[in-house]
């Protein structure tokens, strides 16, 4: 007779909950991401680790690794062929969107964003779908919210302009 036994690893299921998203959240990064794929000088790449050896994420309370829901690539063609697949990305996006789940603290994100501009990312974003909101980050002090009552989003520094309203859609 087999017995099937349980047993209950409690960080192991705190961190999967806290990265686990939600309908919202996952309706907000399939929209950017087509939003972004008409955008001739971006590549969106979404779930991408990004390999952050030359700082110390400790020093920002970042524990784990550098996985934004969306990096925005400057488009360069033609794309270099690879051998294999890349599991980190040593080279850095210009632009991360996080998008905020349920279980995810703001905090956490801002932490993430301090170690995102000493890694010089230019621009991060924190999407809060149940919000209907986007700050965009040009850095730490200087950041813009974006909600309902804007027509579109505007991240000056990269000289992006995407419609509020397609963001949050179904």
């Amino acid at each position: 007779m087999t017995e099937l036994v349980e047993f209950e690893d409690k960080g192991h299921q705190d961190k999967e909950a806290k990265q686990m998203g939600s309908l919202n959240h996952g309706v907000a990064q399939a929209n950017l991401t087509a939003l972004f794929y008409n955008d001739e000088r971006f590549r969106a790449i979404t779930e991408l680790s990004l390999d952050p050896n030359q700082i110390d994420l400790k020093q920002f309370g970042v524990k784990d690794e550098l996985i934004p829901d969306i990096c925005l690539y400057q488009k360069k063609e033609p794309r270099p062929k690879k051998a294999g697949d890349v599991m980190k990305m040593t080279e850095m996006p210009v632009v991360v969107l996080e998008i905020l789940s349920p279980k995810q603290s703001i905090d956490e994100i801002l932490a993430k964003f301090e170690a995102y501009f000493a890694l010089s990312i230019k621009s991060c974003w924190l999407v809060a779908p149940s919000l209907e909101t986007v700050t965009v980050y040009a850095n730490m002090a200087d950041y813009k919210s974006f909600g309902t009552h804007d027509s579109e989003v505007i991240d000056e520094m990269m000289d992006i302009h995407l419609p509020i309203k397609k963001i949050f859609e179904w």
